[in-house]
């Protein structure tokens, strides 16, 4: 998931499907000299690379899939495309997993650099433990106490898990095909590997960052990068890891050439912190479909009025986001516009955090989880659930009903099971009650809870203000936590709230694509969550093939999740993406990357051509 982390019309997402793209032949060039496209998003480029535990968002990986490409995507129907253009992969055992991926002799990075083994070697090193030695430590404000043994020894920082995903190849995997392709041998079957291995940053632009003074060729640099890792040679992999999990950010356009590589038909050519981002075409792309606009500006405008104000002017050809039913009115009745109305990928929800000395944290009790079960309970408990839907999304979507799961898609045979299990239905309705009994039992009174959100979202102004009103009704003082910066205080302040309410985005139909939110360690855990019987059902749920056995196992698991009291679901977000007719090739798709997945088919029609 990515921090924002339903196909069409109704609820249902398509069943994980394998079809196939492209016939790795280069082709020439059909981009269209002088052209270009801007689109809205509502947040700024934070970071370029995707795979750190800071760069996991959704604005960051729009901006990355338009300039890079990998061995798979999912298009409009949520189906998973090989990307032939790419690469293949196959898997040569089932016992023990392994799996080759093998990179097309003709993809190149943006400085013509081949995309090779070496960059499927660091995907491996940056994501799983076996490289790193030592973990960041913090302290209860989210600072990291420890940086002298970050900065002394190897630290990729990259949310891996022990045990988990692509963690589970613990042997340095081989390099063949004279340096094209990489071959994984898990320790144990693992039901999501083909979505365990995303192509992230080049490895020899992160060495060249790393040491400035070697004046590493491409080449020279992949060499040095390979014989680290399998020399387990840790003065090298310290200053690489600091670059690969450091370097990648930045907020304006950077100077070093190596922090904007890209393997796909754009680059980042232009960025303004807080305005834009500009994505020229390349000239020497071949490996791929090619796009048809020259340029694609990503201008960042927070209010989503702002973008359809935008898109009405003409200074902005696509926008998409959370509508309000004044919006869908306005874009129902402007000439030149059109749209497309669903269930978004995206379900909104409250999680609660469990170690920062809070209400909601056994340490406030001389250690008594129970009683901080109970407060978080009574917290939960009046969470206006109900009014919320009632009042902010039927008018955008009349049919919209609470969402009762979070870790299966609504209309889903997982989810209606969880349903009928009734993980969350005791949070249905509000029970002020029921939370003054469970306050009364812990022997706590006017509990203080700072409620995260993001301040510039009306929606979630409007949300706050309800569970406000209603908290008090059972003397729970909620204080406004709202904060432009939301998406990365969530995990670099948690001291800074005690419940955080936002949106969970799906990007793939992996069968334990939620198990990152639940298990110690996990890469979207900012709250401290750990029981081991959930933790317990996530590892069974890795290795196993059955899908009768899968669903059963996320319904205990998510049993488990509600008993404790995290976090509840709320609902699922009513999407509008709308654009210009003078666009063509547009189709908005459930999953992330949303409007962007076939950015390669977006042209100018004909009368946006013959102005």
């Amino acid at each position: 998931m990515k921090i924002g982390r339903l196909a069409a019309a109704g609820s249902l997402v398509a069943a994980t499907a394998l079809i196939l793209s492209g016939c790795a032949v280069p082709r020439s060039s059909e981009v269209i000299g002088g052209t270009s496209i801007k689109v809205a998003w509502n947040d700024p480029l934070q970071e370029y690379n995707t795979l750190t535990s800071t760069g996991n968002a959704a604005t960051n990986n729009n901006i990355w899939y338009l300039a890079n490409q990998s061995f798979n995507y999912y298009n409009s129907k949520s189906e998973l495309v090989k990307n032939t253009d790419f690469g293949t992969y196959k898997v040569e055992s089932e016992d023990p997993l392994t799996v080759k991926y093998t990179v097309n002799k003709d993809v190149t990075w943006s400085d013509g650099t081949p995309v090779d083994a070496a960059d499927l070697l660091l995907t491996w090193a940056a994501q799983t433990t076996h490289l790193s030695n030592v973990e960041a430590e913090y302290d209860d404000e989210g600072n990291v106490t420890n940086q002298d043994a970050l900065d002394k020894g190897v630290f990729f920082d990259g949310g891996a898990t022990p045990g988990v995903g692509l963690d589970l190849v613990s042997k340095t995997p081989t390099i063949g095909d004279d340096g094209r392709s990489l071959t994984l041998v898990y320790d144990e079957y693992y039901v999501d590997w083909e979505l365990a291995f995303p192509v992230g940053v080049s490895a020899h632009g992160t060495a060249q960052l790393a040491f400035p003074d070697k004046k590493y060729s491409g080449a020279d640099a992949k060499k040095a990068f390979i014989k680290a890792v399998q020399d387990k040679d840790t003065t090298f992999l310290s200053t690489f890891a600091k670059a690969w999990s450091n370097d990648y950010k930045f907020l304006d356009m950077p100077k070093e050439k190596q922090k904007t590589l890209s393997n796909g038909p754009y680059t980042i050519t232009d960025l303004k912190d807080q305005q834009y981002v500009t994505l020229t075409a390349r000239k020497d792309y071949t490996s791929g479909p090619s796009t048809k606009y020259q340029k694609v500006i990503v201008r960042v405008i927070p209010d989503p009025q702002a973008q359809i104000t935008a898109l009405q002017n003409g200074e902005v050809q696509i926008a998409a986001g959370q509508p309000t039913a004044d919006l869908l009115t306005q874009i129902k009745g402007t000439a030149g516009i059109e749209y497309k109305s669903s269930p978004d990928a995206t379900y909104e929800h409250v999680d609660l955090q469990v170690t920062n000395g809070g209400p909601f944290d056994p340490k406030t009790y001389a250690g008594d989880a129970e009683k901080a079960r109970l407060v978080r309970e009574a917290f939960l408990k009046t969470v206006p659930r109900q009014d919320i839907v009632d009042k902010l999304i039927k008018p955008l979507q009349d049919d919209a009903v609470l969402r009762e799961s979070n870790v299966f898609l609504p209309g889903t045979p997982g989810y209606e099971a969880s349903v009928k299990a009734g993980a969350f239905t005791a949070f249905d309705t509000v029970d002020i009650e029921g939370a003054k009994a469970n306050l009364a039992t812990a022997g706590v009174t006017d509990p203080q809870v700072r409620l995260l959100y993001g301040s510039t979202n009306t929606r979630r102004q409007q949300q706050f203000e309800l569970i406000r009103q209603s908290a008090a009704l059972a003397g729970i003082t909620v204080i406004d936590g709202g904060s432009e910066t939301w998406g990365s205080d969530l995990s670099s302040k948690p001291d800074a709230y005690d419940a955080a309410l936002f949106g969970w985005q799906s990007t793939s139909t992996a069968v334990g694509e939620s198990q990152a939110n639940y298990i110690p360690g996990g890469l979207n855990n900012f709250f401290g969550w750990d029981d081991k019987e959930v933790t317990a059902t996530f590892k069974k749920l890795m290795t196993e093939t059955d899908p009768a056995k899968q669903q059963a196992l996320l319904v205990d698991a998510e049993q488990g999740i509600a008993a404790q009291a995290w976090t509840v679901p709320i609902f699922q977000f009513p999407g509008v993406t709308a654009w210009s007719d003078k666009v063509t090739g547009v189709d908005p798709a459930f999953l992330a990357p949303q409007y962007f997945w076939n950015f390669w088919d977006w042209a100018p029609s004909d009368s946006a051509t013959k102005k």
